[in-house]
């Protein structure tokens, strides 16, 4: 699977225009999430080929909506990369078993971030 459709879900804006920037630049297309709620409207209107997901949001956190979104047959197949601050080894060990395929720490270096997406390629 080409990965060519990213949905980017985080409460800072910072982060979102940060992150925005370094997909549009390296050709992804790319829509944007502040919270939960949000996200999963973003999936009905249409289904990305990647997800970068923060973890610490208001509301449903990255952790609830990961394990929402991978358990959910219609996006089963969609890559979730965690994408946060928390850098314990027991949130990455956390994260992956909600079904992250992947996590990086912030602040996110850009060419960390593009080894981890191709390798979804």
């Amino acid at each position: 699977m080409t990965i060519k459709n990213i949905l980017l879900v985080d409460d800072s804006k910072t982060e979102l225009h940060f992150l925005s920037d370094v997909l549009t630049k390296r050709g992804y297309a790319v829509r944007t999430a502040e919270n939960g709620e949000e996200a999963m409207r973003r999936l009905g209107e249409e289904t990305p080929d990647l997800i970068l997901m923060d973890v610490v949001m208001p509301g449903q956190n990255g952790f609830q909506l990961t394990r929402s979104i991978t358990r959910d047959p219609r996006f089963a197949g969609v890559p979730v990369i965690m994408c946060t601050s928390k850098n314990q080894e027991t949130d990455k060990v956390w994260g992956m078993r909600q079904g992250a395929r992947d996590y990086i720490v912030k602040p996110v270096d850009a060419d960390e971030l593009m080894t981890k997406i191709h390798a979804f390629d």
